[in-house]
């Protein structure tokens, strides 16, 4: 009984956030925008060399994930940036707290709506192009295929899950929507461009401070490199290529690093709700 007066606002708050993108095209958009690059990558990413061929899947998988980790925390900012701040400004949120409902079960219902938007734009698109790499695609092992691309799904949509609880910690903390969109986009600008580019000068770098307990601190402190490193170990394994997969796949195995990125999103998540706690409206 405990359970189901618990769940039962989480889903309709839920349920309600997916009719919203739904209506406003997000579904569709982001939908469209994922299958887009993952039909480019898969069928005309040989482009460049001048032929077009289907490339070999660890490849494939790399070149995915290099250019999903722009895109899908791009995607779920935009998604979720007014989350708070926005149904502050209109006075529903107000409105919504007089019900007779907690602000954690609230928090979740978000956050359970829009992952599930997330996985279903996810799912749909990168699971249409597996589908079309199985029947186009002769040199490919379709258990393979299918494990690869569940794997990614998977750590694509916790690496948006990341992003949609930062979302919310600066959406809770603004006080207009265009002060939230602008702190979120420089937070997706440090962490996807300027701390990956730090990070990789690092590790190229021969710095004297710069051993192997410091290379692992920092890529654990950026969702964005764990999950590179995940995609890479999780298709090459033991024999992964790269600075990054190589110091994963030495000191935490892909469930370590699994165990990272729920770390965060775990420590992400008890943040949002002490700040929508203390929340004064």
């Amino acid at each position: 009984m405990f359970i189901n007066k618990l769940t039962s606002p989480i889903l309709i708050i839920a349920y309600k956030e997916i009719c919203d993108s739904s209506r406003n095209r997000w579904l569709a958009f982001m939908s469209s925008m994922f299958l887009v690059l993952s039909l480019s990558v898969s069928f005309a990413g040989s482009a460049v060399t001048g032929s077009l061929y289907l490339p070999e899947l660890d490849s494939l998988m790399s070149s995915l994930s290099t250019i999903s980790v722009f895109i899908i925390p791009l995607a779920a900012i935009l998604l979720s940036y007014d989350s708070f701040v926005g149904e502050d400004e209109s006075g529903t949120l107000l409105l919504l707290l007089s019900y007779p409902l907690t602000r954690m079960q609230i928090l979740f219902g978000k956050l359970l709506g829009h992952v599930t938007v997330m996985f279903l734009a996810t799912g749909f698109s990168f699971g249409l192009t597996a589908i079309l790499l199985m029947l186009l695609g002769e040199n490919y092992q379709k258990a393979e295929l299918i494990s690869a691309f569940a794997q990614f799904v998977v750590s694509s949509n916790l690496l948006a899950l990341t992003f949609i609880l930062i979302s919310y910690i600066v959406s809770l903390k603004s006080t207009e929507k265009a002060g939230a969109i602008g702190g979120l986009l420089l937070i997706w600008f440090l962490f996807v461009l300027i701390y990956d580019l730090l990070l990789l000068t690092i590790l190229v770098s021969d710095f004297s401070f710069a051993n192997q307990y410091v290379i692992n601190a920092l890529i654990a402190m950026s969702p964005t490199d764990l999950y590179r490193a995940i995609n890479l170990v999780a298709i090459e394994g033991s024999e992964a290529s790269g600075s990054l997969a190589m110091i994963a796949t030495t000191d935490w195995g892909l469930s370590g690093m699994y165990g990272l990125l729920l770390v965060w999103i775990v420590s992400l998540a008890g943040l949002s709700h002490r700040i929508f706690k203390r929340k004064a409206l």
